[in-house]
């Protein structure tokens, strides 16, 4: 299945740790969160001023983390946590 969302070239993919979501980063300067069974688009997040180079979620899926391409002028990591961010370890 693809995903379609972001705008501009994709930089780096991950599954949650329970398999449930997949979060993604990209040129555009955003990271998605997305739905591993269904491909659904379920947040956006917003705030990287530059390239979005690298993601990835905590070893609990609660939180994920994202940094921006060292040599901008953002050079940023972020830590996001929200409702949007809803997989957790355990039983499908």
């Amino acid at each position: 299945e693809t995903l379609k969302g972001h705008t501009c070239p994709v930089c780096s993919v991950a599954f949650s740790p329970g398999g449930r979501q997949i979060v993604s980063g990209s040129w555009d300067r955003t990271v998605r969160l997305w739905d591993a069974v269904t491909g659904a688009a379920l947040q956006t997040l917003e705030g990287h001023t530059n390239v979005v180079s690298s993601v990835a979620f905590s070893p609990d899926g609660k939180q994920v983390v994202s940094g921006s391409v060292s040599g901008s002028n953002d050079r940023t990591v972020r830590l996001w946590d929200g409702s949007g961010i809803t997989d957790a370890r355990g039983p499908h």
